[in-house]
Order: structure tokens, then C-alpha cells, then sequence
């Protein structure tokens, strides 16, 4: 079943309510149709979210929940000065202000014409005042002028539609951010925790960052995952950090690595101890910044009451997996329905290929192979011809079921009839079971080519068993099923799945299915 997207739209954009509660009926309610089928597919990223936790687990640290949303002061106790710059490349949050809403007499008439004999004004306005003042959510609004106000959805919707307010309204900022890297968290996160566990304090967090870049490219993205850990103890080296480092990206295949102390020190890290951590990738041959590490500032710390050296590194998994992978750009890695084109291997291709029209039932399926059988069986006899192929009941009705030929000078089944299709290299060619021998490309086909073991007189022998189970069904007495020459995939009851259609096409492959098949079946019902 597929739906109308040009009608749904155009009637949304008419009557966006009536389009709505209509699309009911285009869902359906009961019956048994869907089968899950076997596409698993794991994202390489989450792949190696998996494999990093493990790692960390067994080097012995305990994961933890990082928050996501930070104040803003944070960023001022943690960078000093700097702040402002840093405060440029994140995403702060807004909100909508609820509005005052009053219910005018003209309002009051423009509701009744929508719902008819309305008359429950004050408690519409109890409800408005309470959603102003936050004790309704958002997300209650419409369930609780249904439920209190005793109308229909649909009406409470276009209730709210009404209220010129709500589409005025416009964000408004708070000092509330997103986190632009796990570090914004971890200080106040350390500053509990050294309440409730021994030196060394040994965590890590996994999770999305989220960034405003001045530009999305190859290696930048808004949003992003990193892997980050933080060491507090008595007593720690910049070397040992270097050495934890290492030890983790050993562990994780990476044996081509450096480090690079930075020139300019963020001011969250303690003067020339922030160092960037590159590794090679396998195609370019260049070093790929992966993550960054050092020791937390003290003064940042002492803002946090925080006494003991804390060693910090963070890692950028979608630049650890371009290494991996030899992939050249993340957004291909992290969006591959984005970024990358469509791929399908010729048996995946031949698995879209379907017969469109069938049999139903029982008798239905033993004409289709009856019809398929005989033709096979008489192909070449000379024209005009006529060969019985079913004679049995079918829905309770007699049916009588001939493979004919009535013009002279050819044969029961044309030329192609019996062509099979195949698969090659993304194209979809009837390959003849005879002949093919002289063709270079043919010869291709029939050696490395992916059979879906159809032939054209199975598709149409399928059509024509449909064709007769619903002339039985419908009390006709006789119905003739013909085919001719074949040009499309349709002209021979068979059809493709869009994507594999989009695939063919944008990668300029073709279908030929071309052919003279030539073929009649005729049954008589009574």
C-alpha cells in the first residue's frame, strides 16, 4: 500500500485538521501483514563506542554521566579571560515565553464556528491560565481542553490554530549551553565525586559534543562524539598521562601515534601541558588529530575546591573511525544516506525484482503451473495451435484453462518466452536460453550474472492464473490474457523496488528486458 503524498499535501494545505483526522482511514487497524525481515546493520561508530568502553572498563575506570547542558558561568570559572572567545563556538538554548491569551467576543465567535454551540468559555480560560503559568506542559495542552472541555481532537487543534499568540511568539535566550566538550562537565562532576570515593579517581564518559563551527566540512561537524577520561590523584606525571595515552590507543589498534605539546595553552589546562594526539591514516599517509589531553589548570580547579592534579583526555571517535576505516570525510561515516551514494550488490538488486501479480489461491497456483508447464512443453508447435493446460474447479466453479495460438505462420510461444532474468553488474537483462552464446556481454550474464530464477512465461504465466481467479470471482464466463512484445519490466508482470529503480538510474545501468513473447492463455469459466 503506498499512500497519495500529492493528495495528503494538497488537502493539508487546504484544511490541515480535515487532511489530519482523514489519515485515519489510510492506516490500517487489524489483520497480520508484516514480518520483520533480517536487515541488521550496526553503525561502525557505535561499534566503536563499544569497543572504547570495554577498553576503559578493563583498564579500570568507572563510567559516568556527564551533563549536557552547562551554565554559562561555567565556562567563566573554568577558562578566565578566554571565556568570551570559547563562548562563541557554542550553542546556547532559548525558550518560548507562554503567552497571555484573552478571549474576546469576536475570538469567542470565530471558536463557535469551529465548534459549533461552544459555550464553555471560563473553563477555556482556566485552562489557558494554567498552561501560562506552567502548570500544564506543553505536550498536555491539547489532551487537557480534550478531556475538560468534552470535544474532539481534531477541534482542539484547530482550537489552538486560532490564537494568533502562539505564532508570535519567538525564542528567547538563556545563559543555559550545550556542552561544547566533556571538560565544561567534568569539574563539577570531580568536585562531587572526590566527596565520595579514595584517590585515584578514575572515570570516563562516552558522548555527543556539540559545537558551532564556522564551517561543516570533511573533519567538522556540529555535532559529534567523544570518548573522555579524567584521573584524579596525589601524584601524576605529564609522562604518566602520555603513557595512559598510549596504552589506550594500543589497545584500541593504533600503534602509529604522536604527540604534539600545544603552543597555545588553553586556559583550562595548566601551562605546556596540553598536548594534541595524531595518528597516521592508512591511505592519506598524513597524521590525523584525534584528541587532545593535559592537567587541568589549578586555578580553574581551585574554583571548584578541587586540591589534587587531575589529567584529562578526550578523543573524537568519528576521526579515530576515519582512521580506522581509511575513510576520507566523517559526514560520510556518520551519514552515509547523506553522503554517500546508494551501493547494491546485483543479488541484492535481483532480491528487489518480484512477480507484481499472482495467484491466491491453491487452483490459482496449480494454473500457473500447469500454463508454464504446457508452454514449455509446446513452445515450438506450429501456429494456429490450441494445448489444454487446466481443467479442474476453482472457487467452486468449473474451469477449463488452454494455451493458444490463433494466427498462423509462428509458434505457440514467441521467441522470448522463455528468456531469464538476470543481474550484472547493477543492469537487469532477459538473458534467452539460446543464443546467448555469440554476445560477449550476454556471455558475461550467463557467467557471472545473478539469476532470480524468473523466466518471462513464469511472470506471465502468474498473471494470467490472477487474471482467471478474478473472472471466476466475478461470474465472467471467459477471459483471454495476452502478451505480446515485452519492453518493460510491467509489460511482463514483474516489478522492481523504487530504490533499486533510483539505483539503476542514477548510476546509469539499464534494464532490457526486451522481446517477443507472444503468448495467449484463454479460459473458459462455468
Amino acid at each position: 500500500m503506498k499512500f497519495d503524498t500529492r493528495k495528503i499535501r494538497a488537502r493539508a494545505e487546504k484544511d490541515f485538521e480535515r487532511a489530519w483526522l482523514e489519515s485515519a482511514e489510510l492506516i490500517e487497524k487489524r489483520g497480520k501483514f508484516f514480518r520483520l525481515s533480517n536487515k541488521r546493520m550496526p553503525h561502525p561508530l557505535f561499534d566503536l563506542i563499544i569497543k572504547i568502553r570495554q577498553t576503559m572498563l578493563e583498564l579500570g575506570f568507572a563510567e559516568v554521566f556527564v551533563p549536557t547542558i552547562i551554565e554559562r558561568g561555567e565556562v567563566y570559572l573554568q577558562y578566565g579571560s578566554e571565556a568570551p572567545v570559547i563562548l562563541d563556538r557554542v550553542f546556547f538554548l532559548a525558550g518560548l515565553d507562554r503567552p497571555d491569551i484573552g478571549l474576546s467576543k469576536r475570538r469567542i465567535q470565530e471558536i463557535q464556528k469551529f465548534i459549533p454551540g461552544f459555550k464553555d468559555v471560563k473553563r477555556l480560560q482556566g485552562i489557558l491560565r494554567r498552561y501560562k503559568r506552567g502548570k500544564i506542559g506543553a505536550d498536555e495542552l491539547v489532551e487537557v481542553m480534550v478531556k475538560e472541555l468534552k470535544i474532539e481532537e481534531g477541534h482542539a487543534t484547530a482550537l489552538i490554530s486560532l490564537f494568533e499568540e502562539f505564532k508570535e511568539l519567538e525564542p528567547t535566550p538563556t545563559t543555559l549551553t550545550l556542552r561544547s566538550h566533556l571538560t565544561a562537565g567534568w569539574f563539577s562532576v570531580l568536585r562531587e565525586m572526590r566527596r565520595r570515593e579514595p584517590l585515584p579517581i578514575q572515570l570516563f564518559s562516552i558522548g555527543p559534543k556539540f559545537r558551532r563551527e564556522q564551517r561543516l566540512d570533511e573533519t567538522h561537524l556540529y555535532d559529534s562524539w567523544t570518548a573522555s577520561l579524567v584521573v584524579m590523584a596525589e601524584r601524576m606525571s605529564l609522562e604518566d598521562g602520555q603513557g595512559l595515552v598510549k596504552d589506550i590507543l594500543d589497545k584500541l589498534g593504533f600503534d602509529d601515534i604522536k604527540f604534539e605539546v600545544k603552543a597555545a595553552t588553553s586556559k583550562y589546562y595548566a601551562p605546556q601541558t596540553e598536548f594534541e594526539v595524531f595518528v597516521k591514516h592508512p591511505k592519506t599517509g598524513e597524521f590525523l588529530e584525534v584528541g587532545d589531553a593535559g592537567f587541568y589548570s589549578p586555578v580553574a580547579l581551585s574554583r571548584y575546591d578541587i586540591p589534587h592534579p587531575v589529567f584529562n583526555f578526550g578523543m573524537g571517535l568519528e576521526r579515530l573511525l576515519m582512521v580506522m576505516t581509511g575513510e576520507r570525510d566523517m559526514r560520510a561515516l556518520v551519514y552515509p544516506y547523506l553522503y554517500r551514494g546508494t551501493a547494491f550488490s546485483d543479488a541484492e538488486i535481483a532480491g528487489m525484482l518480484r512477480i507484481e501479480r499472482g495467484p491466491t489461491s491453491e487452483a490459482g497456483r496449480r494454473i500457473a503451473e500447469a500454463i508454464a508447464r504446457v508452454a514449455e512443453e509446446h513452445a515450438d508447435e506450429p501456429s494456429p495451435c490450441e494445448f489444454k493446460a487446466f481443467d479442474g474447479e476453482l472457487f467452486g466453479k468449473r474451469v477449463s484453462v488452454s494455451v493458444v495460438e490463433p494466427e498462423s505462420g509462428t509458434k505457440l510461444i514467441g521467441p522470448a518466452g522463455f528468456n531469464a532474468i538476470y543481474v550484472h553488474e547493477g543492469n537487469i537483462v532477459g538473458l534467452p536460453p539460446k543464443g546467448w552464446e555469440q554476445d560477449k556481454f550476454l556471455q558475461e550474464v550467463k557467467k557471472r550474472g545473478i539469476s532470480t530464477g524468473i523466466r518471462y512465461i513464469d511472470a506471465f504465466a502468474a498473471l494470467a492464473a490472477h487474471e482467471i481467479e478474478r473472472a471466476a470471482r466475478r461470474g465472467e464466463r471467459e477471459v483471454k490474457v495476452r502478451v505480446r512484445a515485452a519492453k518493460l519490466l510491467s509489460d511482463i508482470n514483474l516489478a522492481l523496488d523504487e530504490v533499486a529503480q533510483r539505483y539503476i538510474t542514477d548510476n546509469k545501468k539499464r534494464i532490457d528486458v526486451r522481446g517477443p513473447i507472444f503468448t495467449t492463455v484463454v479460459a473458459r469459466i462455468g
